[in-house]
């Protein structure tokens, strides 16, 4: 197994992370010494109850928040040592976001929405429209490239915020509870839809959850207590198609 692991390409690699907040007298530990690494081609679920420092977590690894001391090595770069126009730059070329929210412009249509961030890059409209069309269809809404945002169902919505993600061609893609306002069998298919697409794409995926459940879906599973990594836990996905089969 340990083989196997070698051979895989780091993309995060956390080393003794800690973030301490000073509240009156008292330090909080929100990260208490965090180690492990995460590889490329990997949907990572990071669970923990609503205080566990999860989307503490979340947030350094997306350079949103500082340390207060430990490493954060993205792609070989060290990004607790960025300034913050150096992590701007660092976000815009390597990340994409999923949001609960979905953050999706009402005066704006599907396709519109998934080419916005490829404007920031100086894409010409064209070319912008032609990808942002590519990745709706691979989400499954080729047919609603024309919708506006409030005509979408929820789990619509999402997909338009997943192609969005997408279409910048992330090395890792950032999910912060990104099924909390779907109904159960909307939460199935859009989690099912991130497996596929990492699959494919060979991206990296950290999701952030309380729900074990949903957590069963990604390839490995790091529950974090108190600022704490407590177990890394890896998921075998033809054992869960078993278990839905059965269901």
């Amino acid at each position: 197994m340990e083989k196997e692991k070698s051979s895989k390409v780091p993309i995060i690699e956390v080393k003794n992370l800690y973030k301490i907040y000073h509240v009156g007298e008292n330090k909080v530990y929100a990260l208490n010494g965090v180690d492990f690494t995460m590889y490329q081609g990997e949907f990572c679920a990071i669970v923990g109850t609503s205080g566990s420092g999860k989307s503490t977590l979340l947030n350094m690894l997306a350079g949103l928040e500082k340390p207060t001391k430990g490493e954060i090595v993205i792609s070989g770069k060290h990004i607790e040592k960025l300034n913050e126009r150096q992590l701007v730059t660092f976000r815009r070329e390597r990340v994409g976001f999923i949001f609960q929210s979905y953050n999706l412009l009402a005066t704006m249509n599907a396709e519109e929405n998934v080419a916005l961030p490829l404007s920031f890059r100086g894409i010409g409209r064209k070319k912008r429209l032609e990808t942002a069309r590519a990745y709706l269809k691979l989400v499954g809404l080729e047919g609603q490239a024309k919708h506006m945002a409030n005509q979408m169902s929820g789990g619509q919505q999402q997909r338009v915020g997943i192609a969005r993600a997408l279409a910048v061609r992330p090395k890792i893609i950032f999910a912060d509870e990104p099924t909390g306002n779907l109904d159960s069998k909307t939460t199935m298919e859009v989690l099912k839809l991130m497996q596929k697409v990492v699959k494919e794409q060979n991206q990296t995926l950290v999701m952030v959850t309380h729900d074990d459940h949903l957590a069963s879906y990604a390839d490995r599973i790091f529950h974090i207590i108190d600022g704490k990594i407590v177990k890394i836990e890896e998921r075998h996905h033809e054992l869960q198609e078993e278990e839905e089969k059965g269901k």
